[in-house]
């Protein structure tokens, strides 16, 4: 089969695409014939090799931690799915990704394809919005009626979390650019606020019950978030190279997530997509043989939205 793969770290020029040996699904596992898989800016860093420790990776690596296709074999054991099956999953970060023909998932990380979008725009769908339900949900355990500040709000993830945060019968005060401000809007943000003209420690006249900080900011802002929180909420941060502020008096809590494979989770957000009440963004789509030049363009921060790359 085809797949792109780095066989040693570095920029964008290690990523080859190369033939590969076909995997073969052991016990609980499942082979997907991949439609599509998608760029997350993490893969950029484990490319790099700067993220061994919390994601270590063997060589040669191939990336792609969203995947969309089709169920192709089944390993043994492996119960709920059959041969022909179309689902979506978020992979182990540390196993070969789906940037490939065809990817080994643990059987127990997918679940059914919406049918409401076509199947490889669902790649879009798993690691960032398993990320925005995570971080509304389990860590901010936001609740109908409450207020949330979604910083960094035009990107993937900001996108599913205001859907998302709405859904839920929130207050969604968004931060993004002009650029992508309309598109914020129509996520179902109440408030948006441009981050280029104001800081997001400005953009709340009445505290929240959560933020959900999604953008790199300066340490002294990411500190200050606190302040706009009222006692007993949470700040929950996704960029984990900085950690979360806390303010132990006020009883707010600082958390710094780390997104997991969730196959129940994930079927929840399904169902939404089905039910029209959650949107799906794809910014582009184009071959997997382009992976590596979106690799180039993220490093120099041209990527804007979510990529997805269609495999023949």
């Amino acid at each position: 089969m085809k797949a792109v793969r780095f066989h040693e770290f570095g920029g964008p020029e290690v990523l080859r695409y190369e033939d590969v040996e076909q995997p073969v699904p052991a016990a609980g596992e499942v082979l997907v014939r991949v439609a599509a898989t998608t760029f997350n800016p993490v893969e950029g860093n484990i490319r790099l090799g700067v993220m061994q420790g919390p994601i270590p990776v063997d060589l040669p690596h191939t990336p792609g931690l969203d995947v969309a296709g089709e169920v192709a074999e089944l390993g043994e054991g492996v119960e709920g799915l059959a041969v022909g099956d179309e689902v979506i999953g978020f992979l182990p970060m540390t196993k070969p990704g789906a940037a490939a023909e065809y990817v080994i998932a643990p059987a127990a990380a997918l679940t059914p394809a919406p049918k409401g979008v076509p199947l490889a725009d669902a790649a879009a769908l798993p690691l960032v919005g398993l990320t925005a339900y995570q971080a509304l949900f389990d860590h901010g355990q936001l609740e109908a009626g409450q207020r949330v500040l979604v910083n960094g709000a035009g990107g993937p993830v900001g996108g599913y979390a205001v859907q998302l945060a709405r859904q839920a019968g929130a207050h969604v005060i968004a931060t993004a650019s002009p650029r992508s401000a309309e598109a914020v809007r129509a996520a179902g943000a109440d408030e948006v606020v441009d981050h280029t003209t104001t800081s997001v420690l400005s953009a709340v006249t009445e505290q929240v019950d959560l933020v959900l900080n999604l953008a790199p900011v300066d340490p002294d802002v990411l500190a200050g978030l606190p302040s706009v929180v009222r006692s007993g909420g949470a700040v929950v941060n996704t960029t984990i190279w900085m950690p979360a502020p806390t303010d132990e008096e006020r009883d707010v809590r600082g958390v710094n997530l780390y997104v997991r494979s969730d196959a129940e989770q994930l079927a929840k957000l399904v169902a939404l997509v089905d039910s029209g009440d959650l949107r799906v963004d794809v910014a582009q789509r184009v071959p997997l043989t382009d992976l590596p030049e979106i690799h180039v363009q993220a490093a120099s921060g041209e990527v804007r939205g979510k990529v997805v790359f269609l495999v023949a």
